[in-house]
């Protein structure tokens, strides 16, 4: 293991609202999927509220008062850890490290078909686009860089996510959806129908349910950076109102940005990994600026690099927080002196590499897309399946936890809040495994069961990891603090009385001298 950083070491720097919002957005905004909700028209809308509904604000809202109520090390680990013991908590949190790394390649997918329309060819940069060996060089290229931008600690990845999701992702919102609207304005003609009754989808197509449920996935990832709360400037203030303010801006661009896309291509011309850099060019050419296309090729290229570097910081440094508690070998402890988590961001890198070679071994690049894509919605709502119940539970197990935010409406709040979601993250999880009608996925029969091996495989991975823990696995500097019940000899789950649950946070690790820096996570 790398030499400690001592504790007399500079502070690290605070995380503004400003900045926690932007890292939010990018963190759950990706322009690459909104081709995919373009199909749905005017109809689109209704999908993107009733999922904002049912899921985004349940998430964001139950985010802030775990992530306030439970602020010590461990994000999700210590949410679901409080309510439910160790082994769910371990599942929950190898959940998360696990279904980022299967999403990797599906996003970067997005980052090699911008770069393939840098050229000045659109037939060309289409044809590109579409070859299976470019789109895994730029992935593996991308993927790497965002690694070693993460080993440089939380300095380095903070302002890549910062200042490339402004580049890469907000910018290029706020220009295709100025750009599709006064295309509608000016007169053009949209390729949908801007008629009332289309607002409602038509619901007895059961394939537009199915490829909906995905839109779920849309908002997933706004829980991710409450593993920084303690990085926040007066988090108790800070953190709800930095996540009121991506949550808005999330919906207002998904909503408008679809929309935008819905006016220029037409239905039976989106294709799923193309077609956002396709409404680019036809909007710039009918703006009379052409030039600028490649340029916000090369820029949406960028904002895939930041949100790569978000998803790779987080989740790796809240899973090497649980290695150290005991959980994992002490293989999967070494960190750098950035305090990152080197081996996991090797091992998961050597993943996403092995993962990328699906779209190589597949027929085509859309058929693994949405392969990888589904299996992603499915393990990271094992996740949210988890984190709801635990919110739920809490109320009642840890009824006096002192919780500086909290969903207003008491126990019935709670359970109106944390209660849709969890039942519309049963709902997505249930509907993702269906195969989608929309996208040729080859034998319906292969798909399912590739989807249901693979998640039997991930979800088997932490039971096995647990039941065969060592207590040397255990880093002695480990400066994770026990859970609430722990601290008190008791068990999760049994309500608690005592003045631990009332005013005070568990302090067992305060009595050793704490060498390692305090990183929030």
């Amino acid at each position: 293991m790398s030499s400690p950083v001592e504790a007399k070491a500079a502070p690290a720097a605070k995380i503004g609202i400003l900045t926690l919002a932007v890292m939010n957005v990018v963190a759950v905004v990706s322009l690459r999927g909104l081709p995919a909700e373009a199909e749905y028209g005017l109809s689109s809308i209704f999908y993107y509220l009733f999922a904002a509904v049912v899921f985004l604000i349940p998430v964001s809202l139950v985010a802030a008062e775990l992530a306030t109520g439970w602020p010590e090390k461990g994000g999700v680990f210590r949410w679901v850890g409080e309510a439910f013991g160790p082994r769910w908590a371990f599942v929950a949190m190898f959940m998360l490290w696990i279904e980022v790394t299967v999403w990797f390649p599906t996003g970067l997918t997005f980052g090699a078909v911008a770069l393939a329309f840098t050229g000045p060819n659109q037939h060309w940069d289409q044809t590109l686009s579409a070859n299976n060996m470019f789109v895994l060089a730029i992935v593996l290229g991308i993927y790497w860089l965002a690694t070693f931008i993460a080993f440089r600690g939380v300095a380095a990845f903070t302002k890549a996510s910062k200042w490339g999701g402004m580049i890469g992702t907000i910018i290029p919102a706020v220009i295709l959806i100025a750009l599709g609207f006064a295309y509608l304005m000016g007169g053009g003609k949209p390729q949908i129908e801007l008629a009332w009754k289309d607002l409602i989808p038509d619901f007895t197509n059961f394939n537009n349910v199915v490829l909906a449920a995905g839109i779920f996935l849309f908002y997933a990832g706004m829980e991710m950076n409450a593993i920084h709360v303690k990085d926040v400037s007066n988090p108790t203030k800070n953190y709800p109102i930095a996540i009121l303010i991506a949550a808005l801006g999330t919906v207002t661009i998904f909503v408008l940005g679809t929309l935008a896309i819905a006016f220029i291509i037409p239905k039976s011309a989106i294709n799923l990994t193309q077609s956002l850099l396709v409404a680019y060019f036809d909007m710039f050419k009918w703006a009379h600026i052409g030039w600028l296309a490649p340029v916000m090729a090369v820029a949406l290229a960028i904002g895939v690099l930041a949100g790569v570097v978000t998803w790779v910081a987080g989740p790796s440094s809240g899973l090497l927080v649980v290695a150290k508690a005991g959980y994992l070998p002490r293989f999967w402890q070494k960190t750098n002196a950035h305090d990152m988590a080197t081996h996991i961001l090797l091992v998961q890198a050597l993943l996403v590499s092995a993962l990328s070679i699906m779209f190589v071994v597949l027929p085509s690049v859309q058929a693994a897309y949405q392969i990888l894509s589904q299996l992603t919605v499915i393990l990271y709502l094992v996740m949210y399946i988890l984190m709801f119940s635990a919110a739920i539970y809490l109320r009642y197990s840890q009824p006096n936890r002192p919780r500086p935010y909290k969903i207003p409406g008491g126990d019935a709040g709670m359970w109106l809040i944390g209660g849709i979601g969890l039942l519309g993250s049963l709902l997505a999880f249930v509907l993702s495994f269906i195969p989608p009608g929309q996208i040729s996925v080859g034998s319906p029969t292969l798909y399912v069961g590739i989807l249901v091996g693979l998640t039997a495989f991930f979800v088997a991975i932490p039971f096995a990891i647990y039941a065969i823990r060592k207590p040397h696995w255990r880093d002695q500097e480990s400066d994770f603090e026990p859970f609430t019940w722990e601290a008190e000899g008791g068990h999760p789950g049994i309500p608690s009385t005592s003045a631990t649950a009332v005013g005070s946070l568990p302090q067992a690790s305060a009595a050793k001298p704490k060498m390692v820096a305090s990183k929030a996570l």
